[in-house]
């Protein structure tokens, strides 16, 4: 059968800005309640273990999600499959602008987790099936781009729409958060052709056949060196990542004082941070790969650097309320988020075939850890002296900021050593 006609470059590339846009869409309903925690927490009669637990409900409904949308987009059209989950999770985060009791928001929290986790399959798909391996690590760079943009852009909506103190005065921003992914569903589906997401370039044909040639169950890619590596990877650098995400907002006005305003005023350009660091790790790779670097060593490199720039915050504890603080969380989100489109990249290496389970089960891994540790963290939280929270949320955030080294360690002792290139002896 002849490959399917390939799209120009630009078509690829709006495609590409249409999953930044979805990426975003995600972070902006997932973020609102962060953004808005103190208020829920207040309005709820919350502890920081009962916030904790919205957060532990999301977590363990996006792991069973991340698994079911995986093996679903490795059966269907992601053309028809994304969409759907798209809606799915924007009347999620409607609903949650209407509910009046602890256990109805629960339940909202738990489903939009459960419908955003079908994001991730679907898009890396699209990567794997549109670009070939050398702009694969660019083009996950502005996929994850979208989630500092939704985390960027949710704080400003906060702003605008919360403006005092009535009970209820944070709903509407859940409602219009919501409504946007009708837009973006729209989009998609007159944007993609049914042949979009077969493998199109040579490259991608070459993944494809070597699949066809020697197939692999996906027990086998499970029990692999580099599956083994990335579940560790993929542990440490969500740990991180959304611990910052999580308590940040809290961390910021009960650990150190700063009022809502300014808290949110710091969440947005620790997003607009962590936007740089994303793009710049796509750009970087992409330079290192046209200076002869091979793809996995280019995005090795920049994995490593990533992960010392977080590093940096596990001077937190040390750091009072100030110019000091603020410089350090912004080396770390530079970092937190140029992780991610490596770590994708490093999914795409093992199978064609099974892409979709690959990233849904990693991405279940992913969110068991953090949906468990944000409950426990809450108890700690809870049981530690009024005095003393402060440090408690400190130690927290400086804690998993040495995570994403563990990750590279693993990366650098289990992940197989790239075959050295042959050497012709000279007749």
């Amino acid at each position: 059968m002849s490959a399917p006609p390939e799209r120009s470059q630009a078509m690829v590339w709006w495609i590409c800005f249409l999953l930044l846009l979805a990426s975003t869409i995600n972070y902006m309903d997932r973020q609102t309640l962060s953004n808005t925690s103190e208020r829920i927490t207040r309005e709820f009669k919350l502890t920081e273990a009962g916030y904790g637990s919205l957060e532990m409900a999301f977590g363990l409904a996006f792991a069973t999600g991340a698994t079911l949308f995986g093996i679903i987009a490795d059966r269907t059209n992601v053309k028809w499959l994304y969409p759907i989950v798209l809606l799915l999770w924007s009347t999620m985060g409607f609903a949650t602008g209407l509910v009046t009791t602890f256990s109805g928001l629960l339940a909202c929290r738990l489903l939009l987790g459960l419908f955003e986790a079908g994001h991730w399959p679907c898009a890396l798909k699209t990567t794997q099936r549109l670009l070939p391996s050398s702009k694969r690590t660019l083009g996950n760079s502005v996929l994850q781009s979208g989630t500092a943009i939704g985390a960027m852009v949710t704080p400003l909506i906060i702003r605008s729409l919360v403006v005092d103190d009535r009970p209820g005065s944070w709903r509407p921003a859940f409602q219009i958060v919501g409504a946007i992914g009708v837009v973006w569903a729209i989009l998609w589906l007159i944007s993609l052709w049914n042949q979009d997401l077969q493998a199109t370039s040579a490259d991608q044909r070459s993944d494809a056949a070597s699949d066809a040639a020697s197939p692999q169950s996906f027990l086998n890619v499970v029990c692999s060196r580099k599956f083994i590596a990335l579940v560790i990877m993929v542990i440490a650098i969500n740990l991180c990542w959304h611990q910052f995400r999580v308590w940040m907002q809290k961390f910021l006005i009960r650990g150190r004082g700063y009022s809502e305003l300014e808290s949110l005023d710091l969440n947005f350009w620790f997003n607009v941070m962590t936007d740089v660091g994303c793009i710049s790790a796509g750009f970087a790779t992409a330079w290192l790969c046209r200076r002869g670097l091979t793809a996995h060593k280019s995005r090795l490199t920049i994995f490593g650097v990533c992960s010392l720039l977080v590093a940096s915050g596990g001077l937190i504890p040390l750091l009072p309320k100030g110019p000091a603080l603020v410089a350090v969380l912004m080396i770390v989100g530079v970092g937190s988020l140029g992780l991610f489109p490596c770590y994708y990249t490093f999914t795409q290496e093992l199978s064609v075939a099974h892409q979709g389970k690959v990233s849904g089960t990693l991405g279940t891994i992913a969110w068991i850890f953090p949906s468990l540790w944000h409950w426990r963290f809450g108890h700690f939280v809870d049981q530690t002296p009024d005095v003393g929270k402060g440090l408690a949320y400190a130690y927290g955030m400086s804690t998993v900021c040495w995570m994403p080294l563990l990750a590279l360690l693993a990366l650098i002792v289990i992940w197989p050593r790239e075959p050295s290139p042959a050497v012709v002896s000279p007749d």
